[in-house]
């Protein structure tokens, strides 16, 4: 079971929340205080043992409901500060001002276009939902489309900018509010599965980069 799975649900889903809000303007923590914070939080764990493939288990069957599982988990903690997250107060999807993702598909947007932080994760959340019900086999034993992996690939390169947002520009909410521990936790068990399959290219990392590769050590040290 998911560790997520324990905590109260946000009455707020992704798809019903009120996008149009403006919260308070929250200050990006630097990279020593990220630091600083993980440090407290990312302790020796079995983190790294559970993102193996069980034995006997198919490796694209490990990826896909991986995949679902970590979806839900991104969902649900930014969630928790969708009131904080609007157009008037994010209305570009950054990631510190260096980094700025612009949102691209095979309909709406055939070009990279800018978007607010809530606009693009809506439509990010709905483009990997869409993956979900039409791409992903229902059912165990039916068999995976070709070029599976690569769409795997895709959807956690496109994940991982929910949690850079989360963490540049709303870190301090999510302290108040006591989730930092979790958000942690989920990066951390997001980015070794991501390692382990050679999900995401470390440059994508980009302004949690020190961060990701602190937990990676933290990994092979413990």
């Amino acid at each position: 079971m998911s560790f997520l799975q324990s905590l109260p649900r946000s009455s707020k889903s992704l798809k019903t929340a009120t996008m149009a809000r403006t919260g308070p303007a929250i200050q990006a923590p630097s990279q020593a205080q990220l630091r600083s914070f993980a440090e407290a939080t990312l302790g020796p764990s079995s983190l790294r043992r559970a993102v193996q493939v069980p034995e006997g288990e198919d490796l694209l069957e490990w990826l896909a409901v991986n995949t679902v599982d970590f979806y839900n988990q991104i969902n649900m903690l930014y969630g928790t500060i969708t009131e904080f997250c609007s157009p008037q107060s994010c209305p570009e999807m950054t990631a510190t001002e260096e980094y700025e993702y612009l949102w691209q598909d095979s309909e709406k947007y055939k070009k990279p276009t800018k978007l607010s932080a809530p606009e693009y994760i809506e439509n990010l959340m709905n483009w990997v939902q869409n993956y979900f019900e039409t791409v992903f086999p229902s059912e165990i034993g039916v068999p995976f489309p070709p070029r599976f992996l690569q769409l795997v690939r895709k959807i956690f390169k496109r994940l991982y900018r929910v949690y850079a947002h989360i963490y540049c520009h709303h870190f301090e909410v999510i302290t108040s509010l006591g989730m930092q521990p979790h958000l942690n936790t989920s990066l951390k068990h997001f980015v070794y599965f991501a390692d382990e399959f050679e999900l995401i290219d470390r440059k994508d990392y980009g302004p949690l980069i020190e961060l990701v590769d602190m937990m990676l050590a933290d990994s092979k040290a413990s």
